[in-house]
């Protein structure tokens, strides 16, 4: 990370980000909307290692935690709080902020992110886009502050960690990924349990709508491109709350020959949420960014307003056109 001029002297962002957070006594930390194991992990972590120093923190997020994190939270009694510093964990635009937290959209102190596409909406931004996750970056940010990191604080960024690095098998994988996962099972994270739950157990009313999108695949550019389906409607039936579908994203990119796994899911009447993840002769973030999203090389995402159709039609041109950039071969459907 390049570094920053403070008071005429040249201080590396990572330091300014702990100088921030040492000066503050009462931190709000703000998760995104929808939230995953990495908004969390990194959000949880941030707050026990707070508290340990003696401060007073809470996390807060615009939609209900989901209740497979719940061991993150445990144990912990988070009071209404008046902050002297806001932080934005793992939110890389403050459309991600949601609107049950607007009200901090433009109040952010600080943000601690890894996603390439951060739009820098904070008063000062930590972003490496090396990172596998937030988490990585978050146990650097811990271990300056001062903080011992017990096997509660190991745990939620272990969570972050290996969720957004598909339990260390996706491309964002780093020596240093792999070097912070061994640091914190050593300081007690339960790797075996967690990944356990996180990535071998699901429920039934997860399993029958991940039935379901399967039977909406289709095939595009000759396998060149998987996409599948997700409604209001299917999840209803299945009967699977909406932070379920976290992880169905993935299975269409894991199809043989497919280099763009695309999952379009129903948000609001009218708004489709793409989930898109790419191998390596694809950039999603790049394809992506045409429809107004962003993300990573392998992993991004955006959102289309119309019907389902204009949803489709608008993520599989954005596709084609970087198929036909890379000079790939393959038919139009």
């Amino acid at each position: 990370m390049p570094q920053i001029l403070e008071n005429g002297e040249q201080v590396k962002p990572l330091e300014k980000a702990v100088k921030l957070l040492s000066q503050a006594d009462r931190v709000l930390i703000l998760t995104h909307k929808s939230p995953d194991g990495d908004t969390l992990g990194s959000a949880f972590g941030l707050c026990r290692a707070l508290l340990k120093l003696g401060k007073t923190a809470r996390v807060v997020c615009a939609d209900p935690f989901p209740k497979k994190y719940n061991y993150i939270f445990e144990g912990l009694k988070l009071d209404e709080i008046q902050p002297d510093l806001i932080v934005a964990s793992d939110i890389a635009s403050v459309e991600l902020i949601g609107d049950g937290l607007a009200q901090y959209a433009d109040k952010v102190g600080l943000c601690i992110d890894h996603h390439p596409s951060n739009s820098e909406y904070a008063g000062f931004t930590l972003v490496d886009p090396k990172a596998a996750a937030t988490c990585e970056i978050m146990a650097e940010v811990i271990a300056l502050l001062g903080v011992e990191i017990d096997s509660n604080i190991a745990d939620c960024l272990y969570t972050g960690l290996a969720t957004d690095s598909g339990c260390f098998r996706f491309s964002n994988t780093t020596p240093n990924t792999l070097r912070t996962a061994a640091m914190l099972i050593e300081k007690g994270a339960d790797s075996i349990r967690l990944n356990k739950m996180l990535f071998e157990t699901d429920s039934r009313a997860r399993l029958e709508l991940q039935r379901m999108a399967l039977e909406s695949l289709e095939y595009h550019f000759g396998g060149k491109a998987a996409l599948i389906t997700i409604t209001n409607e299917m999840i209803e039936k299945s009967g699977a709350l909406d932070s379920e579908t976290e992880g169905i994203p993935s299975i269409p990119a894991r199809i043989e020959g497919v280099e763009a796994g695309i999952t379009v899911k129903e948000k609001d009447k009218g708004v489709y949420k793409i989930s898109l993840r790419t191998g390596l002769s694809l950039n999603a973030s790049d394809i992506c960014a045409e429809l107004g999203g962003g993300g990573h090389a392998a992993a991004a995402g955006c959102r289309v307003e119309g019907s389902l159709d204009d949803a489709k039609q608008s993520i599989l041109k954005a596709v084609k056109r970087e198929i036909e950039k890379q000079g790939m071969k393959g038919e139009n459907k």
